[in-house]
């Protein structure tokens, strides 16, 4: 064969007869004799006989992918996925062990010390302190084997095992929580002893970074003793114990050697949640929470081989060890303790990185906008009404009475006093100012009336919101059945018919009255009727508009127009002072600034007001409210001698009342309601200061009106604005039409502000007529006396 065979043309037969051509010539080389002529050495192919990939020269990363197409080409091949997490692997391993080999065991923190927190009245003066951190440390040997055991089984079974990390641990405790199990730690006790002693309470990812490389040092330089008995005396109990020393006896008023497992079990659970285990003696719902944990733990002790089965037996029918009744003690008199706690919850609320751990290891100080002069009026002024009209020793519906109070500042939402009851020295710990659960009552009207002005009333089905003023006419008959917007009867279980018939207290025919004659009266049945028309979504977006919180908003019924809902005296004093303002909204607040350490915390600019009504609105509003004291059923708030406002509530079961009034300058709450704070349940009202009934008008008034007396006391009397012209109302139908050109009512030669005085609204100017009755027979011609037995 010759070595000089011509070679077929590329452009004449592609690429697959080059190849061919390619190693044909290559074998031909081989078989090429060496001789004169010919060269020893393959011939290298032309540049139009390469691949055009080889042209190109090879790559170092081969991405995107040679010879592949479509989605292929972008495809990394398993080696380069494998080269991609060994190079991952390797720079994450190199990372974490440059950081383990650089970090050091910090010194403890100095926080360890012994420090108090320190709050201030809103003068700058001290008011009370409290946080010093209650801490007796104990060698772990004084602690029971079975208390140690609670503890390493509640929180970190393999503790004796680890390095002081568990990431297995830290994932079983997600996916458990997850799957909606009780809550478990997801760090092992080596780390929460390292962040309780050396790091912070931060939560961020580079703390926690920090807490596992420190952890793991810690478990390779410390004996799994000394760990633990470093956490035991760290850790936070609640009822403000640092370390099991001093929970042991806060609990159970006993040294930590006299412990025995089941108690143990209980402080293991604490860890967890001791904002709220440290009111298991008091709380039904804490210490069912804790019932519940301390169980799972004496469990998890029987799973681990610490309790036989017998023994957890015996422990179960012993029942919850219930911790001690927990007391303050003297350190927060009178009313600084619920001060202290408005302020806490406040600044925990405003600013994460307070804790309840961090106040009570102590260092903050917290400017409160409590005033001093007003909060001892405020308790002035309950200690004498109750003296003068309670008498618990002998006569037994004056037992358990219960008063809280609130004042607010309607021009800033400064929180200027506050009355929570008795004292944490007489052993009630509940702030009845900043509680829920007690009904409002008719107190809550104002609202309804609010939001009918703002939106209107859908008076007939199918027609739009009519415009809806305080002389609009309602009909106020006691018994009458109650209308949807779709024009169907509300309906009751409870009534025999299966319809609602609505009561008023008392039975009078009132017939059709206008709006500001039922505020003034306090008559039930047009504002519930009022409030149907106008639509409960209304109605609560204006409650919420004016500062209550939707959690203590009722459920939609009819009974919702006239005070279900249990907004705190803080939240109605606040809700007020909107009217107060004219529509400006000043969200209540208590804390002005807190600072640790010396340094400034962020989180307490004070709100800035903002519109939640029309200033005609609110003002309207006002404007009827000053009628109820005026000649309403709050006449008693008359003795403060000066402009004011305010309402007064009564629930149907007498089981609370309130009177909420204010002035340009204060707006204030007062609520009386019956509960044994042992067993939280509201008991009725009737006999209550030798009284059939006992209204809002009477000793809530009382109450009101002597603290306002010397809360404003050097303050002028300033004016409420005039309210601007609402415009034409409609009346609800049915009511009497009045005579296109009717002549202006008189009453002692004034007009009459509701534009009625029982005469024919038909008759002819100028022309006296007997009064014609209304739809309804009965109307009265005459308002009724308000005596201190009957107010509303």
């Amino acid at each position: 064969m010759s070595g000089h065979r011509r070679r077929p043309s590329q452009q004449s037969h592609g690429g697959r007869l080059v190849e061919g051509v390619r190693t044909i010539g290559k074998r031909a080389a081989r078989n090429r004799p060496f001789g004169p002529g010919t060269s020893g050495r393959a011939r290298r192919a032309t540049p139009e006989e390469r691949q055009p990939e080889e042209r190109q020269g090879r790559r170092w990363i081969d991405y995107p992918r040679r010879g592949r197409t479509g989605p292929r080409r972008w495809l990394p091949s398993v080696r380069q996925l494998l080269a991609l997490f060994l190079l991952f692997f390797g720079c994450t391993t190199a990372a974490v062990g440059y950081a383990y080999a650089t970090v050091t065991i910090p010194d403890p923190n100095p926080r360890t010390l012994l420090q108090n927190n320190v709050y201030y009245w809103s003068d700058g003066t001290v008011m009370a302190t409290d946080g010093s951190v209650n801490r007796q440390n104990v060698p772990v040997s004084q602690v029971p084997a079975d208390v140690r055991w609670d503890f390493i089984a509640a929180e970190n079974a393999s503790f004796y095992t680890d390095p002081g990390i568990d990431p297995q641990g830290i994932l079983r405790a997600v996916f458990h929580m997850a799957e909606g199990g009780s809550v478990q730690s997801g760090s092992t006790i080596t780390q929460q002893f390292v962040k309780n002693t050396y790091l912070d309470q931060s939560q961020t990812l580079s703390r926690k970074l920090k807490e596992l490389l420190i952890s793991t040092k810690i478990g390779a330089a410390m004996g799994k003793q000394q760990i633990l008995q470093g956490y035991l005396n760290s850790c936070f109990f609640g009822r403000q114990a640092n370390g099991i020393q001093a929970a042991a006896r806060m609990y159970y008023g006993v040294p930590v050697q006299q412990l025995n497992a089941s108690q143990g079990a209980f402080l293991a659970a604490a860890v967890n949640e001791p904002s709220l285990f440290q009111h298991a003696d008091s709380d039904p719902a804490a210490k069912a929470k804790a019932t519940a944990r301390w169980s799972w733990v004496l469990d998890r002790m029987v799973k681990i081989g610490k309790l036989t089965p017998g023994q957890r037996a015996r422990y179960a029918a012993a029942g919850f060890p219930t911790p001690r009744k927990w007391t303050l003690g003297s350190g927060l008199p009178g009313q600084t303790g619920y001060l202290v706690q408005l302020a806490r919850s406040y600044a925990q609320a405003h600013n994460r990185n307070i804790t309840d751990g961090s106040l009570s290891r102590g260092g903050y100080q917290i400017h409160t906008t409590f005033d001093r002069k007003r909060t001892a009026a405020l308790a002035r002024a309950v200690a004498k009404v109750r003296a003068q009209r309670l008498d618990p020793a002998h006569r037994s519906a004056d037992r358990d009475v219960q008063v809280g109070a609130s004042s607010v500042d309607p021009r800033t939402g400064r929180i200027l006093a506050v009355y929570g009851g008795s004292g944490f020295g007489h052993g009630h710990y509940s702030d009845n100012a900043d509680t829920t659960g007690v009904p409002v009552g008719s107190t809550f009207k104002p609202f309804v009336l609010a939001a009918a002005l703002q939106h209107g009333a859908v008076l007939k089905p199918g027609e739009p919101p009519a415009p809806i003023t305080p002389a609009s006419k309602f009909n106020g008959d006691d018994g009458i059945k109650i209308k949807d917007q779709q024009g169907n009867y509300v309906t009751d279980d409870k009534d025999p018919t299966g319809l609602l018939h609505q009561r008023n207290d008392t039975r009078r025919r009132w017939g059709y009255i206008t709006l500001r004659k039922a505020m003034e009266q306090s008559v039930n049945t047009p504002y519930v009727q009022l409030g149907e028309d106008v639509g409960h979504p209304n109605v609560v977006s204006t409650a919420q508009a004016l500062g209550l919180r939707p959690d203590s908003l009722a459920a939609p019924s009819a009974g919702f127009y006239i005070g279900t809902s249990t907004p705190s005296a803080i939240r109605m004093a606040g809700a007020y002072s909107t009217f107060a303002a004219s529509g400006m909204r000043a969200t209540p607040y208590s804390v002005t600034k807190v600072t640790h350490n010396g340094s400034a915390l962020p989180g307490f600019t004070a709100p800035a007001p903002v519109r939640a009504l029309p200033s005609a609105i609110a003002d309207n509003v006002t404007d009827v409210l000053r009628g109820v004291i005026a000649k309403g059923t709050g006449t008693k708030a008359q003795a403060l001698g000066r402009t004011a406002a305010g309402k007064t509530g009564t629930t149907d079961d007498y089981h609370s009342a309130w009177f909420v009034g204010y002035t340009r300058q204060l707006a204030t709450s007062v609520v009386l309601f019956r509960e044994d704070p042992a067993h939280p349940q509201l008991q009725s009202l009737v006999g209550v200061g030798g009284l059939q009934k006992v209204f809002g008008g009477d000793i809530p008034t009382d109450i009101w009106t002597r603290y306002m007396t010397d809360a404003l006391t050097g303050l002028p009397d300033t004016p409420f604005p005039t309210p601007a012209p609402l415009g034409h109302g409609t009346n609800e139908p049915g009511a009497p039409t009045p005579s296109p050109s009717p002549t202006p009512d008189k009453k002692d030669g004034k007009t009459d502000r509701t534009g009625r005085d029982g005469r024919d609204p038909n008759a002819k100017p100028g022309k006296k007529t007997t009064p014609t009755p209304a739809p309804t027979p009965g109307a009265p011609t005459t308002l009724p006396k308000c005596r201190h037995h009957k107010c509303r």
